[in-house]
């Protein structure tokens, strides 16, 4: 198909071609492997043409509220059981700003197809197909490009983020490195599982719920049945959790063929809420491997025995992204430095950052390189 017209939104044409090359890939990958309820790839045209439109929908206001929404390129045929407009209207910034309020809730999705030569929007639905093309409107000016997973589970894995000018995209190969954490693996789609209670499918959740109060926080995943992590925190811990919550944890360990997807979806939200919520209250939460939830409000503090954390490695996966040695308070202040003195001291644990401002770090160690890692994953959560 070939669309008629030039982007408006120099970005939007930058990234086209990439965006392009990303989803012939992977579908092809996919059909080689025999999977089945594939997506349609979007040419450079159309991801150009929906993403032009998107961003400047995304600028305007209706009833003084952002447009917010999610656009999908998906014929009705290939949407499960979509809500079908009579008429198609056509894509263009005027139409989504109007359509905005009635489409902007979590899995609801605004069905893009085309005639041959023009795109319109013909309903919305809340089904895709493997691999399928996603715009998120986040944002004045701010714009994910995504797709499902090919098990349709958790999160969507995100390929490229656009806000104003700026274009990064998701290196895939980023999380190749053997001491990258599980969940970085996860948010890449390197290390998927069809489990619904997979425990980094479950770590992603929590970290989504996390950055989505907006008010930071810090989680540390400790190892089961250690008590090491407490020479790392301040004593008498403020708000310790006897017994252990396990909320999540009993959720996880219900068989996963007794339950239907949607049933997980809402009781794991519930769950993840619940202690997420905790992550608000200053200080740290702490958890175990098995979600449980061990204490919340904990001071991180220097084991006596270590010495302090001075440099960390510093990574992003993005194309072009380079590591760096940094001392951790440069990243994100006080936070992140308890957070990283923490991992420094406890190599077995993982510490989860979330700032006010929605940027997300993972510190972790890396046995290679005898130091404190920390990947900004930001990209990955939108």
């Amino acid at each position: 198909m070939e669309l008629t017209g030039e982007s408006t939104y120099q970005a939007a044409t930058a990234v086209a071609g990439i965006i392009e090359s990303h989803f012939i890939r992977h579908l092809t990958a996919a059909k080689e492997d025999g999977a089945e309820n594939l997506a349609t790839a979007p040419t450079a045209g159309i991801v150009e043409r929906i993403i032009d439109v998107a961003f400047w929908a995304s600028l305007r206001r209706e009833e003084g509220n952002s447009t917010r929404m999610s656009l999908a390129f998906v014929s009705p045929a290939q949407a499960g059981k979509p809500l079908l407009f009579e008429q198609p209207l056509p894509l263009n910034p005027q139409v989504l700003t109007k359509l905005a309020p009635g489409v902007e809730r979590a899995g609801v999705h605004v069905g893009v197809w085309h005639d041959g030569e023009e795109l319109y929007i013909w309903g919305t639905t809340i089904k895709l197909p493997n691999f399928c093309f996603v715009l998120d409107v986040s944002e004045p000016g701010l714009l994910v490009v995504k797709h499902r997973r090919i098990l349709g589970l958790g999160k969507f894995t995100n390929v490229a983020m656009l806000k104003g000018d700026q274009i990064k995209v998701v290196d895939e190969n980023s999380g190749n490195n053997t001491c990258s954490p599980g969940i970085l693996k996860s948010l890449l789609g390197m290390d998927s599982s069809a489990l619904w209670n997979n425990p980094e499918n479950v770590l992603i959740q929590i970290a989504v719920s996390m950055r989505a109060h907006r008010r930071g926080g810090i989680l540390l995943v400790v190892p089961d049945g250690s008590h090491a992590w407490k020479d790392s925190i301040v004593q008498p811990l403020q708000y310790p959790v006897y017994p252990a919550f396990s909320g999540v944890a009993d959720l996880l360990r219900q068989d996963s063929s007794t339950v239907s997807e949607i049933y997980w979806q809402n009781a794991l939200r519930r769950e993840v809420e619940n202690m997420t919520g905790l992550t608000a209250v200053d200080g740290a939460t702490v958890i175990n491997e098995h979600h449980e939830l061990l204490a919340f409000g904990a001071k991180i503090t220097r084991a006596g025995s270590s010495t302090p954390v001075e440099k960390i490695i510093l990574m992003e996966p993005v194309v072009g992204g380079r590591p760096s040695y940094v001392h951790p308070s440069s990243i994100g202040g006080t936070r992140h430095l308890s957070a990283a003195q923490f991992v420094h001291d406890q190599h077995d644990a993982i510490a989860l950052v979330a700032s006010q401002d929605g940027y997300f770090t993972i510190f972790s160690w890396s046995p290679a390189k005898e130091m404190v890692q920390a990947h900004k994953v930001d990209i990955l959560l939108l």
